[in-house]
């Protein structure tokens, strides 16, 4: 019980850092990479070829 009050009372804000350069200047952010890809595997946990 204790619990559900204490996340209740502190709110979950999260802010995304703002990309700045070596001079602390605003920039573009780069593009997020893509997750590394997982291996695929059938039903009973052997390694398959992925589908396309």
């Amino acid at each position: 019980m204790t619990a559900a009050i204490t996340m209740a009372a502190t709110p979950m804000v999260v802010h995304a850092a703002p990309c700045k350069d070596a001079k602390g200047r605003f920039i573009k952010c780069p593009a997020a990479k893509p997750a590394p890809k997982k291996p695929c595997k059938d039903a009973k946990g052997k390694f398959i070829k992925c589908p396309r």
